[in-house]
């Protein structure tokens, strides 16, 4: 189990556990305009769910998740959790939430699979859990675009490698850059991740850099910050 401040994870049945990645975008996600309703694709234990959860107060709070193992993980985790009256994960892939569910939500967030170009470790579960043919982009982007309301937010954390590639076919929909957050480990580490933000509104995007640690957990006070409300021991 992984404990937060105000929410705990299981995780044992689950292929992708709790890391970095999940907590950053959950705690980074722009929720400036409000959101009534909220969509996480491919919710894993439901821990980025859980942490907007924490952060807003929106009255839908929807996940959807394709490994069964995981979705009864996500499950339990939402029931245990102080909002699941506000929680929901749909046991479906992508193509058929797009099928039956018609609504639109105001903030859409993914930590999607990636690492197209890597060995696969032979451990099917969670290679399907990481692995960008699991859930292309192009199909992240056109759910987004089909489920996104006329003032949402679509966040999600990929590769830096994958950024300029990101953003073009987010710009082939109509979507359009609000805030691009690039992350490095350390000081003097290369850039290892982008957090991106679009909305349908095109503008100049506010762009940072945020770096973890300055040494091995000697974490920097704009990392503290931002995850100070979930992490037990910031």
């Amino acid at each position: 189990m992984f404990q937060f401040k105000q929410f705990a994870i299981e995780q044992d049945r689950c292929a992708m556990k709790v890391g970095t990645d999940g907590v950053l975008l959950g705690a980074w996600t722009p929720l400036i305009n409000h959101p009534f309703s909220i969509l996480d694709i491919g919710a894993g234990t439901g821990l980025i769910a859980l942490m907007l959860a924490q952060r807003s107060q929106a009255e839908q709070i929807d996940a959807i998740e394709i490994d069964a193992d995981a979705y009864e993980q996500c499950v339990e985790n939402f029931e245990n959790s102080p909002w699941n009256d506000r929680l929901y994960c749909y046991h479906a892939g992508l193509d058929e939430f797009v099928d039956e569910v018609e609504e639109l939500f105001d903030v859409i967030v993914s930590n999607p699979p990636f690492y197209t170009d890597e060995f696969k470790s032979g451990d099917e579960k969670r290679d399907f859990a990481r692995f960008e043919d699991a859930l292309p982009f192009e199909e992240l982007i056109e759910a987004a675009d089909f489920f996104l309301s006329d003032a949402g937010i679509f966040s999600v954390i990929i590769p830096y490698k994958e950024e300029q590639h990101f953003l073009q076919l987010c710009q082939e929909h109509g979507l359009f850059p609000l805030k691009i957050t690039r992350v490095k480990g350390t000081p003097t580490t290369e850039i290892k991740r982008s957090l991106l933000a679009f909305t349908r509104i095109q503008q100049a995007p506010f762009i940072d850099e945020l770096v973890i640690e300055t040494a091995r957990h000697q974490y920097t006070p704009e990392y503290i910050e931002l995850t100070k409300d979930f992490y037990l021991k910031m």
